[in-house]
């Protein structure tokens, strides 16, 4: 009997689409979020699988937010697109993949005015609704945006 439960369980997990999501990678970072509606300074976990993304910030050791994005962000109070997140919690003005790009280390608005460095990529973008300062090396990624008071910094952790 106990058996035929714990199959029957298992089935139902596998036809219902819920399975366990794995990252291939999974490194821990000191990151600053400073937004409309996130604050963070502390570690992190940035877990990638491909363009999956899962974050997980933790505060005194213990897990205090974790979002997840691929096609959609979800945050632990529920999932929305792309565009909504970037409507609460950055600028309505970003493309839409413009936090994954940041997380991932990935040049941002299409590499609009990149320029290479030694160490990386800078790009410095202005319009009427952003003034953005984006710096990637290997050590750090830097994101400010000044006027609308956005600061994304992923450091990585010395060993």
């Amino acid at each position: 009997m106990k058996f035929s439960i714990l199959w029957v369980s298992v089935l139902l997990l596998w036809f219902s689409g819920c399975t366990i999501k794995t990252y291939e990678t999974s490194e821990p970072k000191i990151i600053t979020f400073k937004t409309k509606k996130l604050r963070f300074n502390d570690l992190g976990y940035i877990r990638q699988n491909g363009d999956a993304l899962q974050v997980e910030l933790f505060s005194a050791g213990q897990a205090v937010e974790r979002f997840e994005i691929n096609h959609l962000v979800c945050l632990s109070d529920g999932c929305m697109s792309k565009s909504g997140f970037n409507s609460d919690y950055l600028n309505a003005e970003y493309p839409d993949d413009t936090l994954q790009n940041i997380l991932l280390g990935r040049n941002i608005f299409d590499g609009k005015a990149m320029s290479e460095t030694d160490s990386g990529f800078e790009q410095y973008l202005e319009s009427e609704s952003y003034e953005i300062t984006y710096r990637v090396t290997a050590e750090e990624i830097y994101f400010k945006d000044k006027p609308n008071k956005i600061l994304i910094r992923i450091k990585a952790v010395k060993k």
